[in-house]
């Protein structure tokens, strides 16, 4: 039973977080947003929904471990499986941007989340900086976006966010009805994660590390092996760091900021992979600007490596 409501929350959660961003997207274009501009907030941060509602949803109910190894987990995941899966389907290109800002400012990210993190507590003043940070990272990358444009990129957000619909009404429908979905499908997942991790024996942190991360990264993942198929993976590595900055600043930071985070089992070895998994990045995407299959297939068998520690 437990098993079976885990399945039923992932789907809304996916589909939730699908029908809020095309909404939302919609939305931010009809009131005058530029299509780059949408698909830099609502898009990159909207595939990150479902690990936002279910880290606020595990605060409120006080189930600290969940909700900070949820933003934990689901960093590593994004690296070690979702980028290592999409270099085995097609090497990814990587702009030199990313490589000296962007994935400098991602191990930076986690370096400070390691120092916040690191009694097992986290408070409103660090939760406060947290969403200050998110903001200027926002604001700082809409500016440069819109400085250095070109119409190859706005054409491929465009398609990315599938342009304005035709009424705002059913705008208003779809991320009305993907919230709701996306609420649910929280409430349901924290909960079954607590039942698994009563059943199995396994902390909450092992459970929100592992399966409601994996959970909640669907969206990341499903829409980097989709660039990837389509032979546009260079759109995935910069989702993803993208993702990976916003969990830390923008849903620890709202999580802490619901509900001081206190207790957490999430352990230093925890944090210290995420963090090696983003300097393993740096030298993978320094060579040749280029993220090739068989640093792919390493990125993968770190992540292995990483469960078969961390599973008792």
């Amino acid at each position: 039973m437990t098993i079976l409501a885990i399945l039923l929350s992932l789907g809304l959660l996916f589909l939730g977080a699908s029908l809020l961003v095309r909404g939302a997207s919609s939305c931010a274009e009809r009131l005058g947003l530029s299509p780059l501009a949408v698909g830099l907030t609502v898009v990159a941060y909207g595939t990150s929904a479902p690990e936002l509602v279910v880290s606020v949803q595990a605060a409120l109910q006080g189930t600290s471990d969940i909700a900070i190894g949820n933003v934990v987990g689901s960093n590593s995941f994004n690296i070690g499986v979702i980028l290592g899966i999409t270099a085995l389907i097609c090497p990814i290109g990587v702009e030199r941007r990313i490589v000296k800002v962007d994935a400098p400012v991602m191990l930076a990210v986690a370096l400070l989340a390691c120092w916040f993190l690191w009694d097992g507590s986290l408070g409103r003043i660090e939760a406060a900086a947290f969403l200050v940070g998110c903001m200027i990272y926002t604001v700082v990358n809409l500016r440069q976006a819109d400085a250095g444009a070109g119409s190859e990129q706005l054409t491929e957000v465009r398609a990315e966010t599938d342009g304005k619909s035709r009424s705002a009404w059913l705008d208003l429908v779809w991320f009305l009805v993907g919230l709701a979905l996306s609420i649910g499908g929280s409430k349901l997942l924290v909960w079954g994660a607590s039942d698994l991790a009563r059943g199995w024996g396994v902390s909450e942190a092992v459970i929100g590390l592992t399966i409601v991360s994996a959970g909640t990264s669907m969206p990341e993942l499903v829409t980097s092996i989709t660039a990837a198929l389509k032979r546009q993976p260079d759109m995935a590595i910069g989702n993803i760091i993208g993702s990976n900055v916003f969990n830390i600043l923008g849903i620890l930071g709202v999580s802490a900021m619901v509900g001081p985070i206190a207790g957490s089992e999430v352990k230093v070895f925890d944090l210290g992979a995420m963090v090696l998994f983003s300097v393993a990045m740096l030298p993978l995407i320094w060579s040749g600007y280029m993220l090739r299959r068989v640093e792919g297939l390493l990125l993968l068998a770190g992540y292995a490596g990483y469960l078969w520690f961390l599973w008792p």
